[in-house]
């Protein structure tokens, strides 16, 4: 039986682990912009949680997820991603509204109602936003993804996954066509400007670098 850890616990280490602390140290500083917590009080939990073995903590420099750290981490990754699945594909909620419910819903799913969630939607390998679902076992597939706005003219990629913090955003993406599976092709760059013309499924779209900010795809 899993020992349920409590929601903050679970809530640093995912934002450790979106923030790349299963490979490198996160700095403190980091992790307060990413929680919207006092650095301080960060300090504090960083200790707490290295003493509990989640975590490797180096004061001044930063934390990074310990094997049994990544595998929480991970386990909270997952449900929060069946969770949004769910909401959309059988209660049709829409994409951009499902994020802030996941948060909530991600720390009260048992280890039973995860897997019957992960059975139901018949094991699904990316959440509406297309990150990707960690499988049972907590590993991910790699993946070799760039940032749209990194592309120039010529070339195409196909969206792959969209930043998902943002509902605005997300609809406005939504309403573009910007979505996962899209495939877009940067016709023009007026780098004086930061204008993007780019052909999204035959549809032209103008966005400057921060519209295109959080939407990562697969070069063509």
């Amino acid at each position: 039986m899993e020992n349920r850890l409590s929601v903050s616990v679970e809530n640093y280490l995912k934002a450790i682990h979106h923030l790349g602390g299963d490979q490198r140290l996160v700095a403190p500083v980091e992790i307060a912009a990413e929680l919207g917590v006092r650095a301080p009080s960060v300090t504090g939990m960083l200790k707490r949680l290295a003493n509990a073995g989640w975590i490797e903590y180096e004061p001044g420099a930063g934390a990074k997820l310990s094997a049994e750290g990544l595998a929480a981490a991970r386990r909270v990754i997952r449900r929060h991603r069946l969770v949004e699945l769910f909401l959309t594909n059988v209660l049709g909620l829409d994409w951009s509204e499902v994020d802030t419910e996941a948060e909530a819903l991600e720390h009260a799913i048992s280890p039973r109602l995860e897997q019957a969630l992960a059975a139901y939607l018949g094991e699904p390998l990316e959440d509406p936003h297309g990150h990707l679902i960690p499988m049972g076992d907590g590993t991910i597939p790699e993946r070799k993804l760039c940032e749209l706005s990194e592309l120039r003219p010529g070339q195409s990629a196909v969206i792959r996954e969209v930043r998902d913090d943002d509902p605005r955003r997300l609809r406005h993406w939504q309403a573009h066509g910007l979505i996962p599976g899209a495939c877009v092709t940067v016709r023009h760059f007026q780098p004086l400007d930061d204008l993007f013309e780019i052909d999204v499924s035959g549809k032209v779209v103008r966005l400057g670098s921060e519209g295109l900010a959080g939407l990562r795809g697969e070069r063509l």
